[in-house]
């Protein structure tokens, strides 16, 4: 509950790239060869979604960088909502009505992943995401480990960084916070139209870039990832893109 209290208080006057809704990540990495099996597994599950009148969770497929093939992003609202009883009743209902019941989805997963990791974070508001995901097809994931002490540093950091982002014509990132699970502190999630938009930023002149860089709080354009790195233990990238 204090927690709860902390996160809502803090996130008051957040922007709208974060936020107090809870969304549950997983990550995983498919069994050789499961892959396409996998994603048609999880797309087989959404119309028990829609029958529990749950919202779809948003599908990432790896391109290139982690080790995970597939990030989806389940909206939950809080856990208080998500685990209300009505709510789990829906939802069994609907996984009894569905072809394969929770049991048989659960064994069928298990025999398509090789590797799994999940973490619940506190990011912007549903019609936020959902509108980002909607108008997007290639995404760009950076997920953190702060070193100690310096997790709310690394959250100003994107925020700066969004800030950049912004003076130069970019899209700004969603910002993701961790509430429980994995070890993750933290990651954002950047939403293009394809490569080619993702790696526009390279069109933006060297001067523009370097006054963006200062006016947003850093020492210049090319001082934003050496910044970054004095408040990371581990940063892990990763290109992908959109599963309908």
């Amino acid at each position: 509950m204090m927690f709860s209290l902390i996160l809502a208080v803090s996130l008051a006057f957040a922007p709208s790239n974060e936020g107090g809704y809870l969304y549950r990540t997983l990550l995983v990495r498919a069994a050789p060869g499961q892959l396409l099996e996998l994603i048609d597994l999880y797309q087989s599950r959404i119309p028990v979604f829609d029958a529990a009148g749950e919202e779809r969770p948003f599908i990432i497929r790896h391109s290139q960088g982690d080790q995970w093939d597939l990030l989806l992003l389940y909206p939950m609202g809080s856990f208080s909502d998500y685990y209300a009883p009505e709510r789990i009743q829906s939802r069994e209902r609907a996984a009894r009505d569905a072809d394969l019941d929770e049991s048989d989805f659960r064994r069928a997963l298990d025999a398509r992943i090789a590797w799994r990791e999940e973490v619940f974070v506190a990011g912007p508001e549903l019609e936020v995401v959902d509108s980002a995901f909607a108008e997007a097809s290639y995404f760009h994931v950076e997920m953190f480990l702060a070193l100690p002490g310096k997790r709310e540093a690394l959250l100003e950091e994107r925020r700066m960084e969004n800030a950049y982002l912004d003076a130069i014509g970019r899209p700004q990132n969603l910002i993701f916070r961790r509430v429980a699970g994995a070890a993750w502190d933290s990651y954002t999630v950047g939403f293009y139209h394809d490569i080619k938009h993702f790696a526009a930023s390279a069109d933006v002149p060297e001067e523009e870039r370097d006054a963006a860089a200062r006016e947003a709080g850093f020492d210049g354009a090319d001082r934003i990832g050496t910044y970054l790195r004095t408040l990371i233990d581990s940063h892990h990238d990763t290109l992908g893109t959109a599963i309908r």
